[in-house]
């Protein structure tokens, strides 16, 4: 990152981010298991701009599960696995925004300890961390779609980060953005509760399936995946709309690249 992006980077903690320091990847658990390829496009947008990348090969989970399951003092031992791994790291980004959550605001709510609560903290959404921190408003990306935008209930409520996202989705290259409409309602998801409730979760799907519908857009973006599984599930099951792609914003933001 040269000096003009870090000048009018609209946040800068303190200390603010020195180029050249490295970011520990936190890769959840729906991206390990099931889309590593959005891992490794994170990867790619860190590195793009002379961010180091480690990645803790010790990590797990950041336990969200447990935690919104009531599980407490089983979640508990995983937050203090993740905060023994990455302790060690000033910058921790993470390409999800209900797991960035869970570690910035809900570590503290599990256990108050200063400790777990200070890890907690620096953690970063990944547009997050490119726009509020980097400062990079363009990729350099080239996508040439019809698309809307998913930002989850976690990111949009407790990190107050539904900007960067659509921001840097703006600037891509030939895409036409489609605003979703009702963008601020819940897509019905919500971990364990799409288990636990299933009926409610699906309803809550489905009215999400007809606000995208109602956007125009061909390809549904978010930068939480387990948002996308869920919605995805649904348009993929219905003949008129299983034309409609899910992507994590990840992949967008390194579309058209020539550096592979």
């Amino acid at each position: 990152m040269n000096q003009a992006a870090q000048s009018v980077a609209p946040r800068q903690d303190d200390p603010p981010y020195r180029p050249g320091e490295p970011a520990a990847l936190f890769i959840p658990c729906y991206i390990d298991q099931f889309y590593p390829s959005i891992a490794r496009a994170t990867a790619r947008l860190l590195k793009r701009y002379g961010v180091p990348v480690v990645y803790p090969t010790a990590q797990t989970c950041c336990g969200q599960p447990a935690f919104n399951s009531g599980y407490w003092e089983e979640a508990r031992r995983v937050i203090r696995h993740f905060c023994n791994v990455f302790e060690p790291h000033r910058w921790i980004v993470c390409p999800s925004g209900s797991c960035t959550a869970m570690c910035r605001v809900f570590f503290e709510q599990a256990d108050p300890d200063p400790r777990i609560v200070g890890i907690g903290r620096r953690v970063f959404e990944l547009t997050e961390f490119l726009h509020d921190i980097l400062g990079v408003t363009d990729t350099g990306a080239t996508f040439p779609h019809k698309t809307t935008l998913h930002v989850g209930c976690h990111g949009r409520r407790e990190l107050g980060m539904a900007g960067p996202p659509q921001k840097l989705l703006e600037s891509v290259r030939e895409l036409s953005y489609c605003p979703l409409p009702d963008m601020e309602e819940c897509c019905g998801f919500g971990g364990t509760f799409s288990v636990k409730m299933p009926g409610t979760s699906l309803a809550m799907g489905e009215t999400k399936v007809q606000n995208i519908v109602r956007s125009g857009a061909d390809v549904v973006v978010s930068n939480d995946v387990s948002c996308l599984m869920h919605v995805g599930g649904i348009l993929r099951r219905k003949p008129e709309t299983k034309h409609i792609r899910t992507m994590h914003i990840a992949e967008v933001l390194v579309a058209g690249w020539d550096d592979t």
